[in-house]
Parts: structure tokens; sequence; C-alpha cells
């Protein structure tokens, strides 16, 4: 067997799991790909009922014993991020502003209330250097990553 036919036939194996994962009759290759992308589509926006229907992630996990809401909004030029967590946090909004500063993100406007609880509202905007390329999943899942390195370390 050639090498352009292990190729070939490589392509059809991969077509056709392709086919099969997003349950298509199609039997052309530009078909099966027409009807992934409607299937992702269709995922992007069953993700998108299940955000709006729980409007921020409560996570209690072992990974992060933490019990913490985390919720980040798009808006025209930046994010809204707001972050709840049941107990005060020292060092926690360092920790959060060194992401905001790796995403590229520059905090326009914040509330912070570290208190009895730890409390951030904050506004970040996205700097020139990094325009786009970033949306408010990245962000969310950022903040969150930080909040756990953070509860590793105390």
């Amino acid at each position: 067997m050639s090498s352009r036919d292990r190729k070939k036939a490589s392509v059809y194996r991969k077509l056709q799991r392709l086919r099969s994962v997003v349950n298509s009759t199609a039997v052309n290759k530009t078909s099966i790909i027409v009807d992934a992308s409607r299937y992702i589509e269709e995922l992007k926006e069953k993700v998108e009922v299940l955000d709006q229907e729980t409007g921020t992630s409560g996570i209690s996990t072992s990974q992060n014993p933490l019990p913490m809401q985390v919720a980040v909004e798009a808006l025209e030029k930046g994010f809204l991020i707001n972050v709840f967590l049941e107990k005060n946090c020292p060092g926690l909004l360092v920790s959060i502003l060194e992401i905001f500063e790796e995403l590229g993100l520059d905090v326009l406007d914040a509330r912070v209330s570290c208190q009895e609880t730890f409390q951030l509202e904050a506004i970040g905007g996205e700097n020139q250097s990094n325009a786009e390329g970033i949306d408010a999943q990245m962000v969310k899942q950022a903040v969150m990553q930080a909040i756990s390195k953070w509860s590793e370390n105390i």
C-alpha cells in the first residue's frame, strides 16, 4: 500500500469517526463536515443555555474545597467579573490580579470586600497588546484556576 493510499484510508477512517460522533447520515466529505459544524453550533447553544440557567459556577470539589461563585460576563470591550467566597481569603486578590495581567486585562473599575467573605466585582478591559483572542469562558477558567492554586498554598 502506498503512502498516498494510507493517507487516504486514514482520512476516510477519521471522517467516518466524525460522522458517527455527530450522528450524520451524510456520505460525502463536505456534508459530513457541514453536519459536524452544525453539531458544534448546537453544543455551543446548549452550553450558553446552561450557563444562563446556572448564572454562576458554584464549585465545591475535593480539588477545590472552597465554596465559590465565579461569574464572567462579556462586555463590549472587556469583561465583568464577579467572585464570591464564603470566607475571607488574604492574598487572593493579588492572585486574581496577577491572572488579569497574564490575560492582558486592565482593571478599569473594581470593588472588593475582604471582611468576613471575599467579594470582588471588577471590570477588566482588554489592553492593546491583547485586543482579541480571549473570551468570558477563558477568563472564568483562569480566575477559578487562580483560586484553586491559591487555596492549595494556604
